[in-house]
């Protein structure tokens, strides 16, 4: 076997030069598997300003009602366009119907209320009960956010805060608001009820097995929602708004299909405990473009919880992700933790990491996995990688922060077991991270058949692998001081060509 060459000065990483900027369309032909043509959804041309409804821009007024209001009328007349014109607009949630683009112009801050009482529970895949996202959509054909609009979802009010991630001022700041610590003093919670839920709801499914929307309404502030939540839909467009503060993650699409996000930004605080920038949940066609994210979490993730939507068929499937740029989060392109439902046709390609704490991230872990296979990333470009730049990891669990004292076990199927294969990464370079690759496998389902070719990585470690197999580097140069560069584990035929 051949190995890499050992450290060398960091002049030597020639970062490739990327291909010019592509159009929508060109990623949908480009695509290496079948993907439909796509169009926006269609929109009459019919204007439904929220001022003609009673709102007040004022940033005081509750404008709930006007919202409903709008939107009703919207698509009572067959549909169009809700207008959202520059104010503060003071809202609780927006539930949005078919055939309405609710289009917050430039100046437009939509800023959900901090009173939690006005976020019912509702149903939630998988979840049972959940609160209220503050934008949500179900059942719903053609719907879409557009715009230069700000939603900002008032995430501060719902949020643990984990004092190691904060400044010793940033921790002053949120004990003199008042809210509740744990035992040690090392997490604060907006509310006592955010902080005393977990228990709650584990003594509560002790009781019965299937609770109420009012039985659960106590841990209301611990079920945080997502600031956008669209389940069972067809024909999403999210375009050119600002997605940012959510109580946990940000965009969570489900069960959906022909879903466009492009030119949108996505932001939650670096602190913000689950606060992931998109989470890709069981849908199929679905086209991140041109998108900034910086979030708590993971920045653009793929998720497949639960069983698939598509009897037969993979949970999450024809998926391409092109031109976006993360900054902060766990990972920059990230697949997993839940992948039990399945997945298959994911492309990520000329994308930038910065600062993240790991590039690519392909996780799962027993009990939640399942089998993720074609999967194409390339010219991606990273610097300043905290940990791995690129990593699979099958031993992955989510550790929520946490105060209960009533520990309860996931309710996991242990036949669960999750599968990588047949991933393709290709055109990788990566200025500084931790580790330039961390492979692990299970002793009874090893990573395997993954080929990572033309990449130059430079990074405090090489490459460590433990239980995989059938993994070639082809033209993978390490940029390391660490000896040896490559240390392999319960491994076979892993392959290093020229």
């Amino acid at each position: 076997m051949k190995r890499p060459a050992p450290f060398a000065l960091a002049a030597a990483l020639a970062f490739a030069v990327s291909a010019s900027a592509e159009t929508f369309e060109h990623y949908l032909s480009a695509a290496p598997f079948p993907m439909p043509a796509m169009p926006a959804p269609v929109f009459p041309d019919r204007n439904f300003p929220i001022t003609d409804y009673g709102a007040v821009g004022d940033g005081q007024t509750l404008n709930t009602g006007a919202f409903a209001r709008a939107i009703a009328a919207c698509a009572q007349a067959g549909g169009g366009h809700v207008l959202v014109p520059p104010g503060i607009w003071l809202t609780g949630p927006i539930v949005l119907l078919s055939h309405v683009d609710l289009h917050a112009e430039r100046g437009a801050l939509v800023q959900f209320t901090a009173d939690h009482t006005a976020y019912p529970m509702v149903p939630r895949r998988g979840r049972g009960f959940s609160t209220e996202s503050p934008l949500s959509a179900a059942g719903q054909t053609g719907v879409a956010l557009t715009g230069a609009g700000i939603y900002d979802g008032a995430g501060e009010t719902w949020r643990p805060v984990k004092k190691e991630k904060t400044t010793e001022a940033e921790w002053r700041g949120l004990l003199a608001r008042g809210g509740v610590t744990n035992a040690g003093g090392t997490i604060w919670w907006p509310t006592q009820e955010a902080r005393d839920g977990e228990d709650y709801v584990a003594t509560l499914l002790r009781r019965t097995k299937h609770p109420t929307a009012e039985d659960m309404l106590p841990a209301r502030d611990f079920r945080r929602p997502p600031l956008v939540s669209f389940t069972d839909c067809t024909d999403v467009l999210i375009e050119g708004v600002t997605l940012r503060n959510s109580a946990s993650g940000v965009f969570v699409p489900a069960d959906c299909t022909n879903v466009t996000i492009r030119d949108a930004t996505i932001f939650n605080e670096w602190s913000a405990q689950n606060g992931d920038g998109m989470d890709i949940g069981p849908c199929r066609n679905v086209v991140v473009y041109r998108c900034t994210v910086s979030a708590g979490d993971d920045g653009i993730c793929m998720k497949a919880a639960g069983t698939s939507p598509w009897p037969g068929e993979p949970g999450l499937q024809n998926v391409v992700v092109a031109e976006c740029t993360v900054y902060h989060g766990h990972g920059g392109f990230v697949v997993g933790g839940s992948t039990e439902a399945g997945m298959r046709n994911l492309w990520a390609t000329e994308c930038v990491f910065v600062g993240t704490d790991t590039g690519i991230r392909v996780k799962s872990g027993l009990g939640h996995g399942g089998l993720v296979h074609d999967v194409y990333v390339d010219h991606i470009r990273m610097k300043d990688i905290v940990n791995e730049a690129i990593l699979f990891d099958t031993h992955y669990d989510n550790t929520p922060a946490s105060a209960a004292t009533v520990k309860v076990a996931p309710d996991r199927d242990a036949a669960k077991t999750p599968e990588f294969r047949d991933f393709f990464l290709r055109d990788i370079d990566c200025l500084g991270a931790g580790s330039a690759i961390a492979i692990t496998g299970l002793p009874q389902q090893p990573v395997h058949g993954v080929t990572i070719e033309r990449a130059i990585l430079a990074a405090r470690r090489g490459f460590r692998a433990t239980d995989a197999a059938d993994i070639t580097l082809k033209s993978v140069k390490l940029i390391t001081p660490e000896q040896p560069p490559v240390v392999e584990k319960d491994c076979r035929d892993i392959r290093w060509v020229d």
